[in-house]
């Protein structure tokens, strides 16, 4: 099974990522955990990049982010799915569609277009979008900030509100989740919820 992970910066997404890694390791499967960008040497790379580097138009933005995915999905996802792993990835595609698509304005179904076609229409089976609000999400980092969540709060709400409207629109592939309850809590929602499915 190929899950996801979505959501605002600061909403726990690659915690929640690892821990149900965990779990679904001590359940005995072979359990890929990633990430995007990256999840190969060339992904790393285009990561450096987009997180920081020099500022970029938005479509060079979301080229940069689907030329990271065709490798990974290549290199890592797709071998793992089709040797019977399951592939646990802090975001996939819907984080192009929500951050360059509506946010940054370059049209949601153009860039899932451009996604669909470099991933060969792959998609996860489970999405899980940790839902949280912008003030809250800015106040749980802290270090020195990428070039994305350097954004505004305004451009946080934007990511939340894109975020809500894609799951209103694909329910029975993506679920919300109160990324406010406590780790544990939120942890066992999303193992019990994986295992059940």
């Amino acid at each position: 099974m190929f899950i996801s992970f979505e959501g605002v910066d600061g909403s726990g997404k690659s915690t929640q990522a690892g821990l149900l890694a965990s779990a679904l390791r001590e359940a005995g499967f072979e359990v890929i955990e990633t990430r995007e960008p990256g999840g190969t040497p060339l992904g790393e790379q285009v990561r450096t990049m987009l997180l920081h580097g020099a500022d970029m138009t938005p479509w060079a933005e979301a080229a940069l982010f689907a030329a990271s995915r065709a490798q990974h999905v290549e290199a890592v996802i797709r071998p793992a799915l089709e040797r019977g792993a399951w592939v646990v990835c802090d975001r996939y595609v819907d984080s192009s569609v929500v951050y360059q698509g509506v946010v940054r304005g370059l049209g949601a179904e153009a860039v899932y277009d451009l996604n669909r076609v470099v991933t060969r229409e792959l998609m996860p089976q489970q999405t899980f979008v940790l839902d949280l609000d912008a003030a809250t999400s800015r106040a749980r980092q802290d270090g020195e900030l990428d070039r994305i969540e350097r954004e505004d709060d305004s451009f946080r709400a934007r990511v939340v509100a894109a975020y809500r409207d894609l799951a209103s629109r694909d329910p029975e592939r993506v679920v919300v989740l109160d990324a406010s309850l406590p780790v544990a809590e939120l942890a066992e929602r999303i193992r019990e919820r994986v295992l059940a499915g």
